[in-house]
């Protein structure tokens, strides 16, 4: 049996979690504790861009290692890496001297495969410890894998890695590649594996992977904590325990543990990875994780409606992601066509000679309840609720444009709701109006309901409403909404989010007198003085 090592990946793939900024003595006492555990290689960063910030993972130049590995421990290889997408200036790195990082990784996608062979060999020349790691590695047919291994045969890289990037690769298909691999590499090459675990499949295929007791030496790349973005990647400190208690290694765990209390739980806190739905569900339809971090935040989807947007993605999308595609995909699905001009006709024959009362879910509605009841006893108001049903208020009227929230309500509402034609779970006696009429033109808050409503009631030709709860978004997470369960995880974007949704409502108060009787956040442009004290 060949031996097996262990890579720590913390400092660079855990990076995407908080963007690289661990702060410059926490990267340099990361490493300290790193060299006490005995694991063999320490990937410290990215090699990459031009300007170098002390307090970040990411490094210019080679020698802008240095500050943070010095002094250097014998018996462990410090590692840098590459990514082909945008790699530095192969000139600008020197010749392996021992003073800075023992090692290069390379990263490529299929279609980089002839850009990173040139390179790679470029940097065998400078005599560094390189490792050559296929992006994607699930994405190649078995005949493209082998023809690449055998390319790189011709270079005697140090290392090859299987990259499982989506997290998708199960045991069964993960065995035919090592064995692929095992078959075509040359002998002396180490074989690594590098997770991520968006459907738990870290910890089974490197276990497996080291239970097949290959000649050749393996190397397994882990991060402390599992930190990394979405999912998260294989646990370093199990991992070790596992090699300690089945294979005679003796790592030692106790620095992993200070890695995890000291550097990394406060931004576990504020930046959660981890198993989630979102994350499930992207590793099951082939996309990129991103999508799942960036479309789950809108919180507007259920499960089926998540996984039926995903697989509608054309494949040339899925394994690329861009915010400004994502947005175009996201407003694609959620269009549904309607003509809704009886439906506007019927509702204003149920609102004729009535006031407007919109409500919503604000936290301001638990301070001003007694106000807010006076508007909604009176028979002179037409009361409408946006996504929610407020328990001890009456109202006539439901307006949800949020397939998640209403799939929630659904079953409680005794009341005619108004919904928008993306909300396809919708009963016979609903009103139905088009979602794209009354969508916001800014992705951001293209979908607020609030301002959905707004507009379609100016559409219907009102001239003013009264509006409680809608308060605006503060920093805390917890404190927006009158029920906990009503929470959106807006607070790392509420200043933008309250000057983008008040641009929307300085708009709408030219046409729509806007009378909040509750305070809010939002600079809504008043004319004379149109809040009701």
């Amino acid at each position: 049996m060949g031996k097996v090592h262990l890579l720590d990946c913390t400092l660079r793939d855990g990076g995407y979690v908080n963007d690289w900024m661990f702060g410059k003595d926490n990267i340099k006492g990361f490493c300290v504790k790193i060299a006490r555990t005995g694991i063999e290689f320490l990937e410290v960063g990215f090699i990459k861009g031009d300007d170098y910030n002390p307090d970040r993972a990411i490094f210019p130049t080679v020698d802008s290692f240095k500050t943070v590995i010095e002094p250097k421990d014998n018996n462990l290889k410090y590692v840098g890496m590459i990514d082909m997408n945008n790699p530095v200036d192969i000139n600008s790195i020197p010749k392996y001297d021992k003073t800075s990082i023992d090692g290069i990784r390379v990263i490529f996608k299929k279609d980089k495969l002839d850009a990173a062979y040139d390179y790679c060999a470029k940097i065998k020349e400078l005599g560094y410890f390189l490792s050559v790691n296929f992006v994607s590695t699930d994405a190649y047919s078995d005949e493209e894998f082998i023809q690449g291994l055998h390319r790189f045969n011709e270079l005697k890289p140090d290392a090859v890695a299987i990259v499982d990037t989506f997290g998708l690769i199960k045991r069964k298909e993960f065995l035919r590649m090592i064995y692929i691999a095992d078959n075509n590499l040359k002998d002396d090459i180490i074989l690594a594996y590098h997770a991520h675990n968006n459907l738990q499949q870290a910890f089974g295929n490197a276990e497996s992977l080291v239970e097949l007791n290959l000649k050749r030496d393996v190397l397994i790349d882990a991060c402390v904590f599992g930190m990394g973005r979405g999912a998260g990647n294989l646990n370093l400190e199990l991992f070790a325990e596992y090699m300690n208690e089945n294979y005679g290694a003796n790592y030692n765990i106790e620095p992993m543990l200070e890695i995890m209390d000291e550097y990394l739980t406060d931004i576990y806190r504020e930046k959660f990875w981890g198993y989630s739905l979102p994350l499930y569900l992207t590793a099951t339809t082939g996309c990129h994780p991103n999508y799942a971090i960036y479309l789950a935040e809108k919180d507007s989807l259920t499960a089926s409606e998540f996984r039926e947007l995903l697989s509608s993605i054309p494949p040339k999308d899925k394994a690329k992601f861009s915010k400004e595609r994502a947005d175009e995909i996201y407003a694609s699905y959620m269009q549904n066509s309607v003509d809704d001009s009886n439906t506007l006709v019927e509702l204003k024959e149920q609102f004729a000679d009535k006031k407007i009362l919109m409500i919503a879910p604000g936290h301001s509605l638990n301070d001003y309840h007694d106000k807010i009841a006076e508007f909604t006893n009176n028979d002179d108001f037409i009361v409408i609720s946006v996504n929610f049903l407020p328990e001890a208020l009456k109202v006539d009227y439901v307006f949800s444009n949020n397939m998640k929230r209403f799939g929630k309500i659904k079953d409680k509402v005794t009341v005619p709701c108004i919904l928008t034609s993306n909300v396809k779970d919708s009963s016979n006696d609903s009103y139905i109006v088009e979602y794209g009429k009354y969508a916001c033109d800014n992705f951001e808050i293209m979908d607020n309901s609030g301002i959905m409503l707004l507009r379609l009631l100016s559409g219907m030709g009102y001239e003013q409403v009264y509006i409680a709860g809608l308060d605006g978004y503060s920093d805390y997470y917890g404190k927006d909404y009158y029920v906990k369960e009503l929470e959106y995880k807006f607070s790392n974007k509420a200043e933008l989010r309250n000057k983008l949704i008040s641009e929307e409502l300085k708009k709408l108060n030219q046409f729509i007198k806007l009378n909040f009787i509750t305070p809010t956040n939002y600079d809504y442009g008043k004319i004379s003085d149109r809040s009701l004290k």
